[in-house]
């Protein structure tokens, strides 16, 4: 494919993704950053959020939770903590944990865990987010 960059996503169990696309655009860890064809070398710590990347002219999303994304020689490699597939994502499960970390966070008690129980909402909200917009573009 001419005009394309290889996108490869990895956790430390698995190769989620390894795929030629036209753009990603993933979420840093001080905000969003867009990648296309050619791009200079560049290294970003990620945020929790949704990557999304085009391919053939249609949107597809992975979640991801921490980590580092670099991008060298037309390739970008994502080394995330945590990296599915919007298909992957079981709605019902990230709800469940949302409505767990609202109850959490609801509580005002010393032994609550605030940032833990704060990234646990954020992954939630995020998953249930790239679930939705996945389904939404039609390429779960």
């Amino acid at each position: 494919m001419a005009n394309t960059l290889l996108l490869e996503i990895v956790t430390p169990d698995r190769k989620v993704l390894s795929e030629d696309v036209e753009y990603v655009g993933a979420p840093g860890a001080l905000g969003e950053f867009g990648v296309l064809p050619n791009h200079i070398p560049f290294l970003s710590a990620l945020g929790i959020g949704n990557l999304h990347f085009k391919n053939g002219g249609k949107s597809y999303y992975v979640f991801v939770a921490g980590g580092f994304a670099e991008v060298s020689g037309n390739k970008m490699t994502v080394l995330a903590e945590v990296a599915e597939k919007a298909s992957e994502i079981d709605i019902d499960r990230a709800r469940k944990a949302r409505e767990r970390a609202e109850q959490r966070t609801a509580k005002v008690k010393e032994n609550v865990d605030w940032a833990r129980n704060q990234a646990a909402l954020r992954r939630a909200i995020a998953r249930m987010s790239c679930r939705e917009s996945g389904s939404q573009a039609g390429t779960c």
